[in-house]
């Protein structure tokens, strides 16, 4: 069936004819990626909010590192002060943190697509305002979807240009066609698009840096800004969606400070003395020991530990196989049985931490200790080999040492291993065999937390005659080589959430190796990974889709980009005895910025 758009212009009755191949749906006012929405459309508040919640008060937020811009969109956003996206920024559809990926109309108050998600409309509610007054049209989602096409993030001009065409028949309406395409997360990705002010951005300045407070569309403004250190948000009194049912309940602070420190141990001592209101806290040997003060025994903070039905994702130390040394997988997988968890675990961290064993951990979507299925096999049949096969059968996990911290099992097994790849022990120092040339690189870390683990992994290489120097550098260095992929090795966090998406082609994809500033830190090239993702994008139903994830992951243990790391099964959490949150907590959206959204201050 074929739907055909009209649109008529000026004073001789022009008409515009727009023609997709398939029907579109009614518009619906949500959408899920799998199933349906868990909010029937009347819904009056997300589940984990409160409408009855007190409005006013101070929240003081504080992060580590520094700011040198608040475009969060550009290229050189690797600096961008956290808290402006959801806060200040707003985008067409937004999540509800209690389902794995569902969205729910704001800026867009409804949208249709077809059963093949081949075409997707957004219909923009008529009360979307900027915060100086006017109206959001479909030039500005137009203009916006032109600007991050060709300067956005990697990761936006990557999906952005996969779009075959977008016309807007009305102000407050803009269709996108996807036909082709085989993804039927687009319209899910298109849904969280930003909405910028097409009067008041500059696209030839775009790519600057920039500290000039925004004019966007949500319920904070930034009205002060000390460079690098602190933000001031205020509530916009004006604010367009305040009575909307997605946003009842939130939003309740009048003011919000975000502080940044350059050191940790100065912002947990912030903390402790009232400077911040919430803290999650990452640090093992902080959680067991440091939160004994007066300030927790007098009830003035609360701890709590809290459960999250995220998947664990992955840390870990990643390989830039870019570099010559690492392009085999072997010596990969040999560097990685020698990081000794099990010591580190029980010597630094008190026993509290988990191995990390897959890149969806403690879910459903894991494939460790599960042997892949029929799904799955079907799926891996074009790409022999890309899979070990104790992997494809479940039964793989990372080395496990006595925790002695002088086991030698893993040399051993690492030195065959290296043997097999052409590389041998000569006087002390392994060297490769074709040229005597001795193994040597550098970890590249930002903080003493990194520093501490980058040495311990260090100490257990020199055991087999590797030279791995530890090199700390500032923030701004730090981001810099990071984007521009100059490391050898240096650790990175993958976050996972229960939909991975259309964001792993930035973080696993071909495509994104030789993007910079792409989350692909490893420089991943395997046509396997890019089928899984594929695969994945295009499932129809959620037994397809966690085959397909299943799958993905299996690829990505199999070529060792990563030495993983460990995490908590729980998240642990302080906060002032001040403020406040509904009984509910989000199954998947405890993060930083959870305070700023649904919590409030207590009455005096």
């Amino acid at each position: 069936m074929t739907r055909l758009r009209f649109v008529m212009s000026g004073l001789l009755g022009l008409v515009t004819v727009h023609l997709t191949s398939a029907a579109l749906a009614d518009p619906a006012p949500s959408i899920a990626m799998h199933g349906a929405p868990a909010l029937s459309a009347d819904f009056d508040h997300l589940p984990y909010t409160d409408p009855a919640a007190p409005k006013g008060g101070h929240l003081a937020m504080c992060y580590l590192g520094v700011f040198d811009s608040l475009n969060p969109f550009n290229l050189k956003a690797g600096s961008t002060a956290q808290g402006l996206n959801t806060n200040v920024y707003e985008t067409l559809m937004t999540r509800s943190l209690d389902e794995p990926f569902t969205l729910y109309g704001l800026i867009a108050q409804s949208i249709d697509t077809d059963e093949a998600r081949d075409a997707v409309t957004f219909h923009l509610n008529p009360k979307a305002r900027f915060s100086d007054g006017t109206p959001v049209t479909a030039d500005d989602v137009l203009f916006t979807f032109d600007l991050l096409k060709t300067k956005g993030r990697p990761q936006q001009r990557a999906a952005f240009s996969l779009v075959k065409a977008v016309d807007s028949p009305d102000p407050l309406t803009v269709h996108f066609d996807l036909a082709g395409l085989g993804d039927r997360e687009m319209p899910m990705t298109l849904g969280l698009m930003p909405v910028l002010s097409k009067q008041h951005t500059d696209p030839a300045a775009f790519d600057d840096t920039t500290l000039t407070p925004p004019l966007a569309t949500g319920p904070y403004r930034i009205v002060a800004v000390v460079p690098g250190q602190r933000l001031t948000l205020r509530k916009n009194p004006e604010y367009w969606a305040g009575d909307l049912p997605i946003r009842r309940g939130m939003f309740n602070f009048e003011t919000v400070t975000i502080d940044y420190y350059r050191d940790a141990n100065g912002l947990f001592e912030a903390f402790k003395s009232g400077l911040c209101d919430y803290r999650l806290e990452t640090d093992p040997t902080r959680w067991l020991t440091g939160y004994d003060v007066p300030a927790v025994r007098e009830k003035r903070l609360i701890v709590a530990t809290l459960h999250s039905g995220l998947p664990k994702g992955m840390e870990g130390f990643a390989f830039n196989t870019r570099r010559p040394m690492f392009a085999d997988v072997r010596v990969r997988g040999a560097l990685s049985g020698l990081f000794d968890f099990e010591w580190i675990n029980a010597t630094l961290f008190g026993g509290l931490f988990h191995r990390t064993n897959s890149f969806f951990a403690d879910s459903e979507l894991a494939s460790t200790g599960r042997p892949a299925g029929v799904q799955e096999r079907s799926l891996l049949a074009p790409f022999p080999g890309a899979v070990r096969p104790d992997i494809l059968a479940g039964t793989w996990e990372p080395p496990v040492t006595d925790a002695s911290g002088r086991d030698r099992r893993p040399a051993r097994d690492a030195l065959a291993l290296l043997a097999s790849a052409g590389y041998r022990i000569e006087n002390g120092t392994l060297v490769s065999t074709d040229d005597h040339r001795p193994v040597t690189f550098e970890i590249m870390v930002t903080d003493r937390r990194q520093e501490r683990l980058a040495l311990s992994y260090s100490e257990n290489l020199a055991r087999i005659g590797i030279v791995a120097k530890v090199r700390t550098v500032d923030e701004v260095q730090y981001q810099r080589r990071r984007q521009s992929f100059d490391f050898d090795m240096m650790l990175g966090t993958w976050t996972a959430s229960p939909s991975p998406g259309a964001e792993q082609r930035s973080r696993w994809g071909s495509a994104s190796a030789g993007q910079e500033a792409s989350f692909n830190l490893a420089g991943a090239r395997s046509p396997a990974i890019d089928a899984m993702i594929a695969a994945l994008l295009s499932a129809e139903s959620n037994e397809d889709f966690i085959a397909a994830v299943r799958a993905y992951d299996r690829v990505l243990l199999s070529g060792f980009y990563v030495i993983p790391l460990f995490h908590s099964n729980e998240q642990w959490v302080a906060y002032s005895a001040k403020i406040a949150h509904a009984d509910h907590v989000p199954l998947f959206g405890l993060s930083n910025s959870a305070p700023i959204e649904t919590w409030w201050r207590k009455a005096p």
